[in-house]
């Protein structure tokens, strides 16, 4: 801002300005090209000239008397805090104030502008401050101008240093102005050695190129030179193919100041086009030697234009005779119309694949071949090649892979109808055998030799159990039906269960066991009748495979995030050879007639599978025969605070003998009678059927309270006969029927639920069980 502001203006000897003075600065004001407003003493307006009044938005007769903060409103652009009045502070200070940078006027209107000058005092005659002259301008477009300037400059730069190869931009001296980050990292030379140096002298004159110099001579006169090309041997990188392009700039200039150079290394697209000739020929040797049929084919005709070799010995035409043919005049294709839609789709996707593809050769012999074809460049034309494989062989044999693919999966689904059938009649002789030997533990006066007898009955029907349910277990493992219901569970209380489970087995071998329990739980998401299978299974494995006398030990314990459990016994051990297969679906360790230690060999395999659906790892360790083995079992752990377990569950109270009127149902005559007769024993009115019929009937007839109902009956079977008790007009609604049955697979429970049935017992069942299961089912409330 001019000095001459701080100036006194002329004024009357009363102090006053006079008219001609007012005339003199209104004129002033008017005629600069800056905003100009003044203020008293007090910071109220007095004037603003026509360019303040075009910024603010204030007209001389709206602003005049106002203070200044309200006309001249301004805030930091950007974050919109407000600027201190500029008045307040000439005012207070008494010397010129710049505005900050970055300044917005905020006009009546609400427009906003970037505005930049400077405030200064009015001083009376005696040197006071009588008020304020506030001189601004509107700096809106320049400093667009200048940011838009910054930013094309940025993007220019920007531009260059991302550029692939290597690009120069050079003064009318050919000195390097700058260069970008890839000639640097191309030439191996750094910024500093480089920028503001003559072109010709980087590197140790590496660019003292003859035919460079000849370049660069030729692009004033010339405006531009492209694709010129230069070979050297540079000492930093060592020959190089090198194709410059130049030009001016400006480019309109008759006298440019600048040349841009860009160079694109090309020795690599040199090398590239030597090594294509060279494939060529060995491509040419490969068409002509290959095993498979090859066409090449015209793109835009689709007629042949060379056939290998092979082609003719495949279908009998000599090579001159494929030329100029489509594909359906040598027998590809039915006729013309599919081969033209097949050619279309080509064309389309410039892909096709045809697995079996008839074929018709010269001769009139049909042949299976495998089609494929594609679309490439071959120079600046389209190529179509089609390689044709005889595939009639393969065809045969896949043919045949499938038949004995489907005829194992009709035997796999056989077997296990056969597994599942088996199964259901194994357990029907069971049950009548197992209500028949708790009939005779009820008789007295039993004499040593009959309980003896009774003994060995009982405990090999366990072991006949046992082999049906792993006869079940082998179609579960084999399609993937077992499922888990896991819950929240402690360990220990698993653990203990299964040594209850497996303690008959093992005492039966006067085994000495001992179990190692943690004092505090073990917390898993587990399936607890699942993950009890997996421990009486390798205890069960380990009182088979140890001595008479010999030692077990099991080991529950928590390391870090995981549940380990370890079985480890004094057995026969494992061959080397036979670790890897352990766990493998039939195997055993020892076949021989005088190792039968029963069993199918699906235990361990059973334990890995259950072991692995609960995210876990099962390994087995072995120093080698007569050594004993070691089974480990990591489970992960509910990380979760722990919550106490859940009290024991009281004992199911024995039922009480009598008061239920029961219908027993089973065309198996021994089964029903066996169960009657210990059902009569324990108080209860019984009725048995055989059939389905007879069983309405008899619910007809005498309305039970109980109805155990087996499933594979004759005349209607077990879910029908449920589904028309529920529908008995005199029956009981809160009739309990119980399916007991040898079909004991999850699709089997699942249908029985759907049916009307209370709950299912697989056959053979304890006696005991049902009593307590009925009532259960049956208690009041």
């Amino acid at each position: 801002m001019p000095k001459d502001f701080e100036r006194r203006p002329p004024m009357t000897p009363g102090g006053e300005v006079s008219h001609e003075q007012g005339q003199w600065l209104r004129v002033t004001l008017s005629s600069i090209g800056d905003a100009v407003i003044t203020t008293d003493a007090e910071g109220v307006v007095i004037s603003l000239n026509p360019v303040a009044q075009a910024l603010t938005g204030w007209s001389q007769g709206e602003a005049a008397g106002v203070p200044l903060e309200k006309v001249f409103r301004v805030v930091v652009e950007g974050s919109r805090v407000a600027v201190e009045n500029p008045a307040a502070r000439v005012l207070r200070d008494g010397t010129v104030v710049g505005l900050e940078n970055h300044t917005l006027l905020i006009a009546k209107d609400g427009t906003n502008r970037l505005i930049e000058d400077n405030a200064a005092p009015i001083r009376d005659e005696a040197g006071q401050v009588a008020g304020v002259v506030l001189v601004f301008r509107d700096v809106t477009e320049s400093r667009g101008l200048e940011r838009r300037y910054r930013e094309a400059l940025a993007y220019a730069e920007e531009i260059i240093a991302t550029l692939r190869e290597p690009f120069v931009v050079l003064d009318a001296a050919l000195l390097v102005k700058m260069a970008n980050a890839a000639f640097y990292t191309a030439f191996k030379v750094s910024k500093i050695d480089t920028e503001g140096r003559p072109l010709y002298e980087l590197g140790d004159g590496q660019w003292d190129i003859p035919s460079l110099r000849t370049l660069l001579e030729k692009v004033p006169r010339e405006a531009a030179v492209q694709d010129y090309e230069v070979e050297h041997d540079f000492p930093t990188i060592g020959p190089r193919s090198m194709m410059l392009n130049a030009r001016p700039f400006p480019p309109e200039s008759t006298n440019p100041n600048l040349i841009l150079l860009a160079i694109e290394d090309v020795t690599d697209r040199k090398r590239a086009g030597a090594a294509v000739r060279d494939s060529e020929l060995r491509y040419r040797r490969l068409f002509q030697t290959a095993k498979d049929g090859i066409l090449i084919l015209d793109a835009d005709s689709g007629r042949i234009t060379d056939a290998n070799p092979f082609m003719s010995g495949l279908l009998g035409y000599e090579h001159d005779e494929f030329l100029g043919k489509e594909l359906w005049q040598i027998g590809l294709f039915r006729d013309k119309r599919e081969n033209q839609e097949a050619y279309r789709e080509l064309r389309e996707v410039g892909y096709i694949r045809y697995e079996n593809l008839p074929l018709k050769t010269r001769g009139g012999r049909e042949v299976q071949v495998e089609f494929v074809s594609n679309v490439y460049e071959v120079g600046d034309r389209q190529t179509v090649q089609c390689n044709i494989r005889d595939v009639t062989d393969r065809i045969r044999l896949e043919k045949q892979a499938k038949d004995q693919t489907t005829s194992l999966a009709d035997l796999r689904r056989r077997k296990d109808e056969f597994l599942a059938m088996l199964s259901h009649e194994l357990r029907n002789p069971l049950s009548p055998i197992l209500n028949a030997m708790h009939l005779l533990r009820l008789q007295r006066g039993e004499d040593p030799i009959q309980r003896e007898a009774r003994g060995v009955i009982e405990r090999q029907v366990g072991q006949l159990t046992r082999l049906v349910d792993d006869l079940l277990e082998v179609s579960r493992i084999t399609t993937g039906r077992v499922r888990l219901e896991p819950q929240r569970v402690d360990a220990r209380f698993v653990v203990e269960s299964a040594v209850e489970s497996a303690r008959p087995l093992i005492e039966r071998h006067r085994h000495e066991l001992s179990v190692s329990l943690p004092p505090g739980p073990i917390w898993l998401h587990a399936d607890p009748g699942r993950l009890e299978q997996v421990v009486v299974n390798l205890l069960n494995n380990a009182a088979k495979y140890t001595e008479d006398g010999g030692r077990i030990a099991l080991n529950l314990r928590q390391e870090g995030d995981e549940m380990v459990l370890g079985v480890r016994d004094t057995g026969i051990g494992i061959a080397p050879e036979l670790l890897p297969r352990v766990f493998d679906l039939f195997t055993q360790a020892d076949r021989s007639l005088d190792r039968a230690q029963g069993g199918l060999g699906i235990g361990l395999s059973l334990v890995r599978h259950l072991v692995e659906m609960h995210r876990g790892t099962v390994e087995v360790d072995s120093r080698g025969p007569g050594r004993g083995s070691e089974f480990t079992v990591r489970l992960p752990v509910l990380l979760s605070p722990a919550i106490p377990p859940p009290a024991d569950p009281e004992p199911p109270s024995t039922p009480a003998a009598g008061g239920l009127k029961v219908l027993v149902v089973d065309d198996n005559e021994d089964s029903a009678n066996m169960l009657a007769k210990l059902l009569g024993m324990a108080g209860d009115e019984v009725r048995t059927a055989y059939t389905g019929p007879a069983a309405l009937e008899a619910a007809a007839a005498h309305p039970p309270d109980v109805v155990l109902l087996d499933i594979g009956l004759p005349g209607i079977n077990g879910y029908e006969v449920a589904r028309r008790l529920r529908l008995l007009p005199n029956l009981r609604k809160d009739v309990v029927i119980v399916a007991m049955t040898g079909y004991g697979q999850d699709a089997d429970r699942q249908l029985a639920r759907e049916a009307g049935f209370d709950s299912h017992l697989t056959k053979p069942v304890d006696f005991v069980k049902v009593k307590a299961l009925v009532a259960t089912l049956t208690k009041p409330g």
